[in-house]
């Protein structure tokens, strides 16, 4: 079935006593049960489905907006509503890679630099680091994604002057480990991390592609070097609908 096939599977019945919302719901989750709807494939318009059932775009909003609570569809800003897609396993360990963790998924991981900024630490980038508050350190901001698909947004932190170079190197490739080995740390460890979740900021939501009634996780990790200094305190945001995280141990 294309995004533009609007051939039903069954008709609605508005005399059964069940909401007309849930009834498209459960047409388009039993399309995608059935294979119809590939994972990853386009879903009609509102108004497409609007046409299909006869109904006004609040009531085919909400059915969608209950598939995607369900984790059954993503809507994407700008881009229109898909079948959800396999849920990635991403490790966390001592030695977490961007792009290995893609790949052993079988797909192709890429990055995107969002801003780098020269910031005044504060709080728990200070802590972390081993910096007075108010000394300068390096931000980068890097979207994650896997087959085009944004996974996570990345805010780095590292150290000055020791990281000068680093934005040099990122122009050069998107990739924090490479530029990091740029700088002189071809190897680093992940000393810590803390797991929560949260609703997503209007940009964080628009950055990953997601509705803000979705929810992100967010990790913030301390990586060092093999003598034990503070190089990276990465906070990230992970896509929940897209990403299952996976805690390993030594």
């Amino acid at each position: 079935m294309t995004e533009h096939d609007s051939a039903p599977i069954a008709g609605l019945d508005r005399g059964q006593g069940v909401a007309l919302w849930r009834q498209i719901a459960g047409a388009i989750e039993q399309e995608i049960a059935q294979g119809l709807r590939v994972p990853g494939a386009r879903l009609p318009t509102e108004a497409e489905f609007t046409a299909r059932f006869g109904v006004n775009r609040h009531t085919v909003r909400r059915a969608m907006e209950s598939l995607e609570g369900r984790g059954l569809i993503r809507i994407e800003q700008g881009r229109g509503s898909f079948v959800a897609e396999d849920v990635l396993d991403y490790p966390l360990g001592s030695r977490t890679r961007f792009s290995e963790n893609i790949r052993r998924q079988n797909k192709e991981p890429q990055g995107r630099i969002i801003r780098i900024l020269t910031i005044e630490a504060e709080g728990a980038v200070a802590s972390a680091l081993g910096v007075r508050r108010g000394r300068p350190v390096l931000r980068v901001d890097r979207l994650g994604m896997a087959d085009g698909t944004p996974i996570t947004i990345g805010s780095h932190h590292f150290p000055l002057p020791r990281f000068q170079a680093m934005p040099a190197m990122l122009a050069e490739q998107a990739s924090i480990s490479v530029a990091l080995a740029a700088c002189g740390v071809p190897d680093y460890r992940r000393r810590s991390t803390r797991i929560t979740a949260r609703m997503p900021t209007a940009e964080e939501a628009a950055l990953l592609q997601q509705a803000r009634i979705r929810p992100v996780i967010v990790s913030e990790a301390l990586n060092c070097d093999p003598d034990g200094r503070p190089v990276d305190f990465t906070w990230a945001r992970y896509a929940s609908g897209r990403v299952q995280i996976l805690v390993e141990g030594e």
